[in-house]
């Protein structure tokens, strides 16, 4: 070790709700430890969250360990202020070890064994490291939009706040994941004409058979299933989530609905050349993949509730509201009137700072249940580390547990 080298045994990395939960069963353990924030703790529901932001999983789901949701509403969804006061009073609950504002920048292996880890200008010793800064650091924005005319204003959907953040015109909105389709539902509430690319992010009914469709899930272990058991294995983790909402207590999402509206439907955006908006001819398909992913679920609903016999309302079965005409005009954005775009297609996750050999060929992190081969060196908060609710408030207490009896070497059982 070097003079002014310090010594810990645990260091976090990251101080949202997964690094956090980890540090509430490490001081019930009275393991010592750090947690290194670069921001403030749980910031992201604050910073990188629009206004109009809600879960779309219903509050009795909120489990962060020793703080459940002990709202009136467990059947509803949290709006982004309660949510910023939910995780406050998770952080309040208890005095985790937070170094606030004190970014990470180096991880290498210690030639003493365990890990050098830099931080805020210090040095530290630690056995063990734990990455829960989580899988969305670098905002995803085409190279091609730097040419783009700089009249017609972009944004990121991390940084979209409102309508009113947009100059008065037509909105461009390219993506149809959970974060695209509610955006696009928060510009058309706001009486904005609009414009989405569609992606192949599938969807889901909010209710169904007169239960939210969590519920049924939930009943059906769907949320138990293990990314080992998944059918896709490791290959769930590479997909997008479904697009539905909690706004205004919960509904679907329909694009056909929207586009039936006045919403402008188009496929993948291929590139937009000349502020020409040109674009695969997959609409249809994408429609039809995401309807047909609604009606297995749905399907699967259905067996579980024949096989248990459970008394449940029936419900008819889904007609699409509008079909695409088979065209794929492209969309020369100021004939069009659109003087905004909204980026929702996603981030990558940035671990250049990481000089340990964890990774594969494609530079993603390797592990099982969030144990790397690297003596130590673990993962936390990453969609299907272990289940469904890996990156969510429903299954981070489970995993985090997990860890901390990895650390600790003894059974650490879940709050």
């Amino acid at each position: 070790m070097t003079q002014n080298e310090k010594s810990i045994p645990v260091i976090i990395v990251g101080g949202g709700q997964a690094g956090l939960s980890l540090s509430w069963y490490l001081c019930r353990e009275k393991v010592d430890h750090i947690v290194f924030e670069s921001k403030t703790a749980c910031h992201s529901w604050d910073d990188e969250r629009w206004d109009n932001f809600c879960l779309v999983t219903p509050n009795w789901q909120c489990e962060l360990p020793g703080h459940p949701y002990k709202g009136k509403d467990p059947h509803g969804f949290m709006v982004k202020q309660e949510i910023i006061e939910y995780v406050k009073g998770f952080v309040n609950s208890f005095n985790p070890p937070l170094r606030e504002h004190t970014a990470v920048t180096s991880i290498t292996r210690h030639e003493a064994g365990g890990y050098r880890v830099v931080a805020g200008g210090e040095t530290w010793h630690t056995k063990h490291v734990v990455i829960a800064s989580g899988a969305y650091q670098d905002a995803v924005i085409p190279g091609y939009a730097s040419a783009i005319d700089p009249s017609i204003f972009q944004v990121h959907s991390q940084d979209y706040r409102n309508a009113a953040q947009l100059p008065e015109g037509a909105v461009l909105v390219v993506g149809s994941g959970q974060s695209g389709a509610q955006i696009v539902e928060d510009l058309f509430l706001e009486k904005r004409k609009v414009h989405l690319c569609v992606g192949s992010a599938p969807r889901v009914s909010r209710f169904y058979r007169g239960r939210d469709v969590v519920d049924w899930l939930a009943d059906m272990h769907f949320y138990d299933l293990t990314v080992d058991n998944h059918p896709l294995r490791e290959g769930a983790r590479d997909k997008t989530n479904h697009y539905v909402t909690g706004r205004n207590g919960g509904h679907d999402l329909d694009l056909r609905l929207f586009a039936k509206e006045g919403v402008g439907l188009h496929g993948t955006l291929e590139t937009i050349r000349d502020e020409v908006a040109h674009f695969l001819p997959d609409l249809k398909q994408h429609l039809d993949d995401a309807d047909k992913t609604n009606a297995d679920i749905k399907k699967s609903i259905d067996a579980y509730i024949a096989r248990e016999n459970i008394n449940a309302p029936t419900e008819a079965p889904y007609v699409p509201v509008w079909q695409p005409d088979g065209s794929n005009t492209p969309l020369d954005l100021k004939a069009a009137g659109i003087t905004s775009i909204v980026w929702c297609i996603g981030f990558r996750p940035n671990y250049r700072w990481i000089d340990v050999p964890v990774f594969n060929g494609a530079n993603k992190p390797v592990w099982h249940r969030g144990v790397t081969d690297a003596p130590g060196f673990y993962f936390l908060g990453l969609p299907w580390l272990h289940t469904w609710g890996s990156g969510r408030f429903s299954g981070i207490s489970r995993d985090a547990a997990w860890l901390a009896s990895q650390i600790t070497g003894k059974d650490v059982p879940i709050a």
